[in-house]
This record gives structure tokens, sequence and C-alpha cells, in this order.
């Protein structure tokens, strides 16, 4: 059975709120929550909880895993599109977190903007989980490290090659290479690098390399991950051409890696641009995996904030 685990920041908004042993026992949660659903059993810890899920722009992933994932502890989970809050009639963020804190036990928000997120928590007495926001894709990251777990059996000492834009997930995997001793190279175009902050303060703890030349990044990496070009961000601007053809994955880049290198995309692919479908569906893919694993790694750390 998975052990039972709090935390002390009362929201997760970034991964940076984490200690790295409360990230590491989320991972090893999560992967006993994986195992413990396999075998047929029940860990109904969030019983009679209720989870908010505030969605501003479409989700697969992140509405399916949160909302099976609250079901597979005991729970309830609440689909709130801008259309069913008054938030689009100029009802506050500030006014309708304290609603919300009176009617549940936990919000998760998948947002445009990052400041939003955080005023939802300022003023929300119950925890929220940032589920996507412009500058950082936490929630994606606990299930890499989990998958790279599995995989590697190790955290620390592997190399990441993180190849195309330094975005919101981008930000997110330096703060939980940081937390966890994994070494980052990031090749991106001029122009299109992570936060600055985010890379400065992830430096005092381990290795991160920024670079222009993806070949660069991925010698010697254990793990390459990629993401879109254009994110749901950027869908009004044509940023290919910044990134084709230098900064595709292919299967020329990955023999440039360990021979036993694997590949991570968060998802939703555009095959043909990020990445080819020979690397997508090649033996060295674990995508599915790692998108599976947004529900395991979520269970988790939903059950780690909620007090009961």
């Amino acid at each position: 059975m998975a052990k039972e685990m709090k935390i002390q920041t009362k929201d997760l908004l970034t991964l940076n709120e984490l200690s790295k042993n409360e990230l590491l026992g989320i991972i090893e949660n999560a992967i006993k929550l994986k195992k413990d659903l396999k075998k047929g059993i029940s860990k109904p810890v969030l019983k009679n909880k209720t989870l908010a899920m505030i969605f501003q722009k479409p989700s697969t992933r992140t509405r399916v895993s949160f909302e099976t994932g609250m079901f597979q502890l005991g729970g309830h989970a609440l689909n709130l599109s801008a259309d069913d809050l008054q938030l689009k009639r100029g009802e506050t963020i500030e006014d309708t977190a304290k609603t919300l804190s009176r009617y549940v036990d936990l919000i998760m928000a998948r947002v445009y903007s990052h400041d939003e997120v955080e005023m939802l928590a300022k003023n929300s007495t119950v925890p929220v989980i940032n589920g996507l926001s412009d500058s950082f894709h936490p929630c994606q990251i606990l299930a890499d490290l989990m998958t790279i777990q599995e995989k590697k059996k190790k955290l620390k000492g592997l190399k990441i090659a993180w190849i195309g834009d330094g975005n919101n997930v981008c930000n997110s995997m330096i703060y939980g290479c940081a937390k966890t001793s994994i070494d980052i190279h990031i090749a991106t175009p001029k122009g299109y690098e992570p936060s600055p902050d985010v890379v400065k303060e992830s430096k005092k703890l381990t290795d991160v390399q920024l670079v222009t030349d993806p070949v660069l990044a991925v010698k010697n990496a254990d793990v390459i991950v990629t993401d879109t070009f254009v994110s749901i961000h950027h869908q009004a601007t044509d940023r290919t051409k910044a990134f084709l053809p230098r900064f595709q994955v292919n299967s020329d880049l990955m023999k440039k890696a360990n021979h036993n290198a694997i590949f991570l995309h968060c998802l939703p692919a555009k095959r043909g641009q990020e990445v080819t479908s020979e690397v997508i569906d090649g033996p060295q893919s674990v995508i599915w995996d790692e998108a599976e694993n947004r529900l395991h790694a979520q269970k988790a750390l939903m059950a780690s904030l909620v007090r009961v």
C-alpha cells in the first residue's frame, strides 16, 4: 500500500515549493499508487473530498488524469470551464477563490497567465495546483520524473537534454532537475531561452547549461525531451521558422545521445515538426507511459496536499 505523506507547502504552483525529499516522496508514492492500481488495491484516501478544476483553455491529459485520479482516491471532481463560472461576467479571481474555498477541498487551475493562478492561491484557503500556466507546468514534470525513475531506476547523476522552446514545461523541468540532482542541457534558438531567474536559481543546485546546438546538448544524454514549438500561448504566430529543421528531434539526433537514452514529450505532439513519427513510435520513446503517469503522479500530489 502507498504510504501517507504530507508536504509543507499549501499550494503547488511551480515545483520550487517542494523540498528535495518532498518531491522524491511524491514520486515514490506515485509509483506505489500505480502498482496498487494494477493489483486492484483501492486507496480511497480522499473519500468525500471534492476537487474543483478550472479550465481557461482546452485539455485532454490534465482534465482526464485529475478527474480519474480523484475518483480513484474516493473523491469527486467538478469540471468548471470559463462559461461555468462568474469570472466570465466579471467576478474577480479573489472572490472566486474565496467562494470555492467554502465548497471544495482542493482547486486545480489551468490558466493563461501565471499571475492568475498565484492570485487564486493567495485568496484560497484550500490547496491550489497549477495545472498549467504560461510560465510553469509542475504536474507534467512530476510525471516525467516518475517515468525517468521507473525506466532508469534513479534520478541523481543523470543528464537530460531539452531540445526546442524554453517554455513553461522547460522552466518546470529545470526546477525538477535542480531538486533531484539531474544535469540539464537546454538547446534553444537565440531568443527562446527559459526563464533567466529559474536558470540562475537552479544553477545553485545542479548543472544547467544553455546552448544553441542540439547536437552538443544531447551528447551523453540519458533522456531527451522536447515540446511543441507552437503552444496554446503562441497560436497567432508562426514560430516554426526559428526551430526547423535544426531543433527537430529525429533518429539522427537520438543516435548522438547515449545508446539507451529515452525520449519524453508532454503531448500533444505535432508529428513532423518538433519530433518525427519515427522517434515517437520508436523503441526509445516512453511517451505513453509518461502520459499515463500524469494520473499516478497527480494522485500522489493531491493526497499529499489535502489534510485529512
